[in-house]
């Protein structure tokens, strides 16, 4: 048994906060709202998890300290905004060689930081992992099959995570690809927002497909220039998280992206969602990303023109439908076939 804590009481951190009491760990969970502790400490519940009574064994407070003290594990799952806040408020209770592992999927608009990125900033004395995938809080707080990938640049602590959370319903697999499963799980939310507004819109399945597929392409193509793998982006915290937040109402993102394709402003349809649309804080980042490494986005660049230049998302569509002509694969001139290189007759 572990003592283990989620700091973060959103639905997310509380779903995994059952999953590790079920599996039989001492857990504590945190939240800075006095009223989230109170409401889960008399109902055992919470709001944004309906129907679903927690663990008369999970513990709930407000206070850092005492969900931070001796702890084996903490893992961090505040929604990216405050990540930086909270994180500061952690060193106070911080022991030397903390493990913590961040379940959070965002990059900082004015750093181009990803979460452990920060955390290392913050914290330098703790060691880190990540844990991301396609898993909806939804889903896993129901106990329904999901599978994940735990990553961190040392082995040891991505297989502790990989045990800690292992269950006959939670899967995970371990990756030494910390920058890349980051990076997966932060940039899928800006494709689920062009996704959500092509269903919006009613464009249908095949608008999707192809905003699904180009859509990894683009992550892939800016992940790689950043050193992370190709396998990656095409496993569970790449395409498998990109697939279930595209094709999902259980994702916040593609519920705005729908909103703003039916005509609403991003700041209505993020207070419709009422909860933190994780795509919007990670738009600007991904643009400033692609530009600093040189990598193409079309997709990218289309949502943050309908995200924050007013551009109407029928356009967008529309401009990137009439993009200059192109080759789908990823390949240098020389790498071609002789018949397809330039100025070569078949």
């Amino acid at each position: 048994m572990a003592r283990t804590a989620v700091i973060g009481a959103g639905a997310w951190g509380t779903a995994l906060a059952r999953l590790l009491s079920e599996n039989g760990h001492d857990c504590i969970l945190w939240s800075h709202k006095e009223k989230t502790i109170r409401m889960l400490k008399e109902t055992h519940s919470l709001d944004k998890l309906p129907g679903v009574l927690l663990p008369e064994n999970l513990s709930f407070t407000c206070d850092l300290k005492e969900a931070m003290t001796g702890r084996d594990l903490i893992v961090m799952a505040v929604a990216s905004p405050g990540t930086r806040e909270t994180a500061c408020e952690m060193k106070e209770f911080l022991k030397k060689g903390q493990k913590i592992v961040t379940v959070t999927k965002g990059i900082e608009d004015g750093t181009l930081m990803t979460q452990t990125d920060i955390l290392e900033e913050l914290l330098p004395d703790a060691v880190y992992a990540v844990l991301s995938g396609p898993s909806h809080a939804e889903e896993v707080v129901r106990g329904l099959p999901t599978s994940v990938v735990a990553a961190s640049k040392a082995r040891l602590l991505a297989e502790y995570v990989q045990n800690i959370f292992m269950s006959p319903v939670f899967r995970v697999y371990a990756s030494p690809d910390v920058l890349g499963v980051e990076l997966g799980g932060s940039l899928k939310n800006v494709i689920a927002l062009a996704a959500g507004m092509a269903d919006g819109m009613g464009f249908g399945d095949n608008c999707k497909a192809a905003l699904i597929t180009r859509g990894i392409h683009e992550i892939t193509g800016l992940a790689l220039k950043m050193g992370a793998f190709d396998d990656t982006l095409y496993g569970l915290s790449g395409i498998g998280d990109l697939v279930v937040t595209c094709a999902s109402m259980h994702s916040r993102n593609r519920r705005a992206g729908i909103l703003v394709g039916q005509g609403k402003s991003m700041n209505e349809a993020m207070d419709e969602v009422g909860q933190v649309v994780e795509g919007v804080y990670s738009a600007r980042a991904a643009l400033r990303l692609s530009e600093k490494y040189k990598a193409e986005m079309p997709i990218i660049r289309e949502v943050n023109k309908v995200l924050f230049d007013g551009k109407d998302p029928k356009a967008a569509v529309e401009d990137l439908m009439l993009r200059d002509k192109k080759i789908e694969i990823r390949i240098q001139e020389n790498e071609l076939p002789e018949s397809w290189k330039s100025g070569t007759k078949a």
